[in-house]
């Protein structure tokens, strides 16, 4: 794989749970935190951390994978590291006191791309460079392309 491959699998696991809230609104969209709150009596994750986005996200993940010759498993392990590394920003987010979909655009994008990168680095066959310079473009990517993404009505934010 190349760096353009990984950068596209980062984009599809990451926007697939937008695209999936805008095509299915509240349908199956259940919480991953059940609406629980930790110790500090903030949400877990928040109300936009779905099941569906995950699943959407590790299903999309699989097909794409496949087509750039890696095996539909890793690209869903791939789209899940993905996801969990979004959970573990909101988680982050939530303790430091940010509230549901603020910008904290260095947490919001590093957790979700560098997880996957580095544990499948040998799958994607990227070295540390790659790797750097995969999420590089993936953080250029975001920032400017979610200002369009709002002004088209598929993010809430523009961030």
């Amino acid at each position: 794989m190349c760096i353009f491959d990984s950068l596209i699998l980062l984009i599809i696991a990451n926007g697939m749970p937008i695209l999936s809230r805008d095509i299915f609104g509240s349908y199956c969209s259940w919480r991953v935190d059940f609406g629980c709150t930790f110790f500090d009596k903030k949400p877990l994750f928040g109300y936009s951390k779905t099941w569906r986005g995950i699943l959407m996200s590790v299903l999309a993940t699989s097909l794409i994978a496949s087509i750039f010759t890696l095996n539909y498993l890793n690209g869903a392990l791939f789209g899940l590291l993905a996801m969990f590394g979004d959970l573990i920003a909101s988680f982050i987010k939530r303790r430091l006191g940010y509230v549901e979909s603020s910008c904290f655009r260095v947490l919001d994008l590093l957790p979700e791309s560098v997880l996957p990168l580095i544990i499948l680095r040998e799958a994607l066959a990227l070295g540390f460079i790659e790797i750097m310079l995969t999420v590089i473009l993936f953080f250029a990517f975001e920032v400017l392309l979610s200002p369009l993404l709002f002004r088209l009505h598929i993010r809430k934010r523009p961030y």
